[in-house]
């Protein structure tokens, strides 16, 4: 495999980044998750100070960039922006340029990912989105490893996407296609992903000739499928009031047993979690032989090590 230099580069979108580069990343997150397993230890980050400016509440991308950068031989600092003079009106571009003095990297986890893009525009050291309301790219990224170890490939695969069409669904769009996969979206009529990102889908699957496409039955979609990936059906930032329209609306998209046995005999249930039981799956099928969810959540961590490693 080709040797890439991203240092330097910010993560904001997958969009960003060519199949090699994004291949790249993963194989050094599987490497690092082999050496680790292994008693080998490196330290690409020491002296090295990463900051958390999470704007949204997190249990896993939170605690696998804190764990990756202790590993790594790092330090990091969580903030709340209530704890910044952000929240007495001073600008971004001030914040991000004295946070650049201080720091090696931002990670950055807030709701318009044009903010994010204004922290990158005034600060020279790598900013990484640890999730927008647009987009979810290290969730993506850990999503990609886990596929690799569980089939060891990409191309030719077929995944089916059942939940919320937001940030998690936006970074399937854009690298499910990049990589030879097809996908297809089981969500309820009237749920549509943002037109630019969906274009950029259709784009690469056209290129690589494979299937992006939306439909509104479930079992339908799921014939064949090597991949099963149910998501929350109302994401963080989503008005309270919906939950009971969205309840209603996916209330035939829950993944059973039932459902999973359409799939191929081999297929792979994937949860970017929390997962709420009952509603998008059944517990018998998170805790079931087709579940990865817990590998997957761990790959956060080693997917967000190599980002880091990669880009600091």
């Amino acid at each position: 495999m080709a040797l890439f230099n991203l240092k330097g580069r910010d993560y904001i979108t997958t969009r960003d980044y060519t199949r090699e580069e994004l291949e790249y990343l993963i194989q050094m997150s599987i490497d690092l998750k082999k050496m680790w397993y292994s008693g080998i230890r490196v330290k690409p980050l020491e002296g090295k100070a990463v900051a958390l400016l999470f704007k949204k509440p997190s249990t896993r991308t939170r605690n696998s960039f804190q764990a990756a950068v202790f590993r790594l031989g790092g330090f990091s600092v969580y903030m709340r922006p209530d704890e910044l003079q952000l929240q007495r009106g001073e600008p971004i571009k001030d914040t991000a340029r004295t946070l650049d003095r201080y720091y090696d990297a931002l990670v950055i986890r807030t709701f318009g990912q044009e903010e994010i893009v204004e922290y990158a525009n005034y600060m020279k050291n790598p900013v990484i989105n640890a999730l927008s309301d647009e987009e979810h790219p290290c969730q993506a990224l850990a999503d990609l490893m886990t596929i690799k170890e569980k089939f060891g490939r990409w191309d030719g695969l077929k995944m089916v996407y059942t939940g919320d069409i937001w940030n998690v669904a936006h970074s399937l769009i854009a690298t499910a296609p990049l990589f030879g996969m097809d996908l297809v979206l089981a969500v309820p009529r009237g749920y549509n992903p943002i037109e630019e990102i969906w274009k950029f889908g259709e784009r690469e699957a056209a290129r690589r000739g494979t299937k992006l496409e939306i439909v509104h039955d479930l079992r339908e979609a799921v014939k064949g499928a090597d991949i099963v990936y149910a998501n929350t059906w109302w994401s963080m930032g989503k008005p309270e009031e919906t939950k009971d329209k969205r309840k209603e609306d996916f209330a035939p998209f829950t993944v059973t047993p039932e459902i999973m046995s359409l799939a191929k005999e081999d297929a792979i249930f994937m949860h970017c979690l929390p997962a709420y039981r009952g509603n998008e799956m059944t517990d018998d099928v998170i805790e079931g032989k087709w579940s990865v969810v817990f590998d997957q959540a761990e790959n956060r961590l080693w997917t967000e090590a190599a980002i880091l490693a990669a880009l600091i």
